[in-house]
């Protein structure tokens, strides 16, 4: 199953790194690399995440993490739409 990033997803994903690496460099690398694994199991497991507060979407929580996987399952791939803190106010939509 291909993977499609918005692009607007791979910001939050840069930005949650830079946020995290002003403290820890190496964590800021090592929770970007939890989430793109996550992201990856999904190919296997598409309906991996719950449904998703917004109509059509499935959100995956990252584990050990707060990071929040806003996802939209297609016929045949996957467009990761957003990466979110779990504390943060949901989007109306995508």
């Amino acid at each position: 199953m291909e993977i499609i990033w918005r692009r607007v997803a791979l910001s939050d994903l840069e930005e949650i790194r830079r946020f995290i690496a002003r403290d820890n460099p190496n964590a800021g690398a090592h929770v970007r690399s939890a989430i793109r694994a996550a992201v990856e199991r999904l190919t296997d497991h598409p309906n991996l995440g719950r449904p998703g507060r917004v109509q059509g979407t499935r959100e995956l929580v990252v584990a050990g993490t707060p990071y929040i996987i806003a996802y939209r399952v297609l016929a045949d791939r996957l467009r990761i739409l957003s990466v979110l803190h779990g504390a943060r106010r949901w989007p109306d939509q995508f």
